[in-house]
């Protein structure tokens, strides 16, 4: 049975605070998948729904945006695999716009944020979004000193000696430039350079990348420089962070030019656009221009041209309010379904997979697309209501494919005049592929799931290789065919069937006959380094160990969160074990469970799957055997924060005159504090402009502190 979703409008206030905190573990989930595992389970289209419903809820109930508002998160963890860089000013991500409308929207918030009026004319840059990737270079003494990933938008991964290798980049800056600057932009491949080079590994080692970004990401991760210096990789630089205080110009386009003067190549192809009729033509020449281009592009970025401008716009925790990325239509084809396989996921969910004659889709062969579950293939959408006009998909069809977002490609349509007369619908199995086992649907799941449990191979596999990812235990060396390899071994010296088995096969080794260094594939050099990885982590963060336990609605996240609160593993496997879930309305439940419901950005959906993990007797013997070989690190507790407002819950009523409502809760979120549209007991200071009427009464009634705009900005400091 599909979930109908309600309209916004006629959520109840708990309703829409359930449906955040499970909209906050669903995308949080998806976000490692497609940064940490780069195994993406939904389509772009599916994901980028999720975000708008969020982001429609958090615009209905601003009083109810959680911590872990997804429109909060960047990008990804660093890899272990380079040292780690510290941003000296963030690198945040980019919020993306779909059509026209969302074009005029964006302009209509900006003037807004800055009150700025709508016959005053407002300078936008325009250029193309490379598809890359991003790239800061640290400058000192105009000598080229770091060079360092995104990440997670705070640290990145040290590739200077990679970047070294680029001809593109200036190893050093002439007299005019700053004596501390960072550049930053996109590190890409030419589209032909791709297409030669892939032919070349194809013939080589039988290893393909799927597009060019995707190979320049891998050519600079490698450990040799050497191997980045054979690849042909190029830079266009569109920013910069650090400028150790001497602004680079005074618009974004005379820095983009002047960072083109020192060597940088920039693209030519940016514009300045004086209205979003400008904008909207702009697109669509790039857009034009996107198949002639020699480099993958993916959309148009926009960004308020006064730099000024942008300082007063500021930054959400994610993303800057000054700019936008207009996103290009996933492009499209048509191909023969040949087969629906099914595969079985982590959690025991039933995906379908379309294997599809080859096609080539903008530069990259296809051959998988995703079918989402079975009432897709029916032709059902998310609320029950008929997509594709109702039109089932079968295999043997002629379908339209789309790559959605240009990461993994989707069913569309079928050609129902292209069916075969002797077509059959296709029936969903009931039963798990992988090991026999009922596969259930539980009401309001579009998901059917095996029941097998612990006993699924396909489940079992999935939990491991969750288990040592990047982003979980991180265990360097253990990578797929590893995990296959040691999971079906028949000698129990070799194999790996649970998590505790990884950190016993040093053991285990000592007094078995068959020795893994004499096993094609491996030796004693690569034997030696997986077992230094495997005792290296021994000793790992609770939130690393909490992730990698694999509990549903439990991401990187929400598992930093629950180490942030309990501290220890200890604290928080005795308090989540003794929290009684309450049965029905009116039923608090107990002590324990209102501690963890309390935690910041945990609602009653991932309590329960937390109870429910930690109740499940056969998870006990795992876990506990897991524990006598790995020991999860106790969180170090958060400081204070200087600011005087952080911590504080702020009102702002009445009539602002140095700032807009929206550029005063910017100002106050940054300086540590939370803003609310209501007075109670819980406010802690009421800031008060001119007009100022019932919020004024109120607070003076309840004795809470009531200061003006003027004594606002001298408290935070900026008086």
């Amino acid at each position: 049975m599909s979930i109908t979703l309600k309209s916004v409008e006629d959520l109840t206030q708990a309703e829409a605070a359930e449906e955040l905190s499970r909209l906050a573990g669903e995308i949080a989930e998806h976000d490692r998948r497609y940064h940490a595992e780069d195994a993406p389970t939904i389509s772009d289209a599916d994901y980028d729904a999720l975000r708008l419903r969020n982001a429609a809820i958090e615009a209905a109930f601003p009083e109810l945006v959680r911590t872990d508002s997804p429109s909060r998160a960047v990008g990804a963890a660093p890899s272990g695999a380079f040292a780690q860089v510290q941003h000296a000013r963030p690198m945040l991500s980019l919020d993306n716009v779909f059509n026209d409308e969302d074009v005029r929207d964006f302009m209509t918030s900006v003037r807004r944020f800055l009150s700025w009026p709508a016959d005053r004319e407002l300078a936008v840059t325009a250029e193309p979004k490379i598809d890359g990737l991003s790239m800061s270079l640290r400058y000192e003494n105009r000598e080229l000193v770091t060079a360092a990933t995104r990440g997670d938008g705070t640290t990145g991964e040290n590739v200077t000696a990679n970047i070294r290798t680029i001809a593109d980049i200036p190893q050093t800056l002439p007299a005019d430039a700053p004596d501390i600057v960072e550049v930053r932009g996109e590190v890409y491949m030419r589209r032909d350079d791709f297409l030669a080079l892939n032919e070349r590994m194809e013939a080589e080692t039988g290893r393909v990348f799927a597009n060019p970004r995707n190979f320049a990401a891998g050519s600079l991760r490698q450990k040799d420089p050497e191997v980045t210096r054979s690849r042909p990789l190029k830079f266009f630089a569109y920013a910069w962070g650090e400028t150790g205080g001497e602004p680079l110009a005074e618009t974004q386009y005379e820095a983009v030019k002047r960072l083109g003067s020192w060597g940088f190549p920039i693209n030519d192809h940016m514009g300045i656009c004086r209205s979003v009729d400008e904008m909207l033509a702009r697109y669509r020449v790039i857009e034009a221009e996107r198949a002639s281009l020699p480099y993958d592009i993916d959309g148009v970025v926009y960004k308020v041209d006064r730099l000024d401008l942008q300082e007063r716009l500021g930054f959400r925790s994610r993303s800057p309010r000054w700019a936008t990325a207009h996103k290009f239509a996933a492009e499209k084809a048509t191909t023969i379904l040949r087969e629906i396989d099914i595969q079985v996921g982590r959690t025991g969910a039933l995906t379908p997979v379309a294997r599809l004659e080859p096609v080539t889709v903008g530069g990259v062969v296809v051959t998988n697309a995703t079918l989402h579950n079975e009432d897709y293939i029916r032709g059902i959408g998310n609320q029950g209501q008929p997509i594709r006009e109702g039109r089932d998909i079968r295999v043997g069809d002629t379908v339209l494919i789309q790559r959605a977002g240009d990461v993994i490609p989707q069913v569309l349509d079928v050609l129902l005049d292209q069916r075969a007369a002797d077509s059959v619908p296709y029936s969903f199995p009931t039963v798990c592929p992988a090991c026999g086992s009922h596969a259930v649907r539980e009401e309001g799941e579009a998901v059917r799931r095996c029941t097998g449990g612990l006993i699924c191979p396909a489940q079992a596999v999935e939990r491991i290789r969750h288990f040592v990812s990047r982003n979980a235990l991180d265990i360097e060396g253990f990578g797929e065919k590893q995990i296959e390899f040691f999971f079906h071994h028949d000698d129990p010296s070799l194999r790996i069937r649970t998590p505790a088995d990884i950190f016993t096969l040093k053991k285990r080794q000592q007094n078995s006959l068959t020795k893994l260094e004499n096993i094609d594939g491996f030796g004693a050099v690569s034997v030696k380094k997986l077992f230094a990885a495997i005792d290296d982590r021994r000793n790992v963060a609770l939130s690393r160990f909490l992730f990698g336990l694999g509990i549903r609605h439990v991401g990187e996240t929400n598992a930093k969160r629950l180490a942030r609160h309990y501290l220890s593993f200890e604290r928080l496997r005795e308090g989540v074990s003794h929290a009684a879930i309450p049965q029905g309305k009116g039923d608090p439940g107990n002590a324990q469970w209102q501690e963890l419901t309390n935690v910041n950005g945990i609602g009653s959906v991932v309590a329960q799957a937390l109870v429910e993990f930690f109740a499940e007797e056969h998870n006990i013997p795992a876990l506990d055997a897991l524990l006598e070989e790995v020991t999860p690190t106790d969180e170090e507790p958060v400081g204070d924060v200087s600011s005087p407002v952080s911590g504080k819950t702020v009102v702002f009523t009445g009539s602002l005159e140095r700032m807009s409502r929206d550029e005063a809760k910017a100002m106050a979120e940054r300086f540590g504090a939370k803003v609310s549209g209501s007075v109670s007991k819980k406010t802690d200071l009421v800031v008060a402009g001119p007009g100022a009427g019932s919020k004024l009464k109120q607070a003076t009634d309840l004795g809470i502190e009531v200061i003006d705009e003027d004594a606002w900005f001298v408290l935070v400091g900026q008086g």
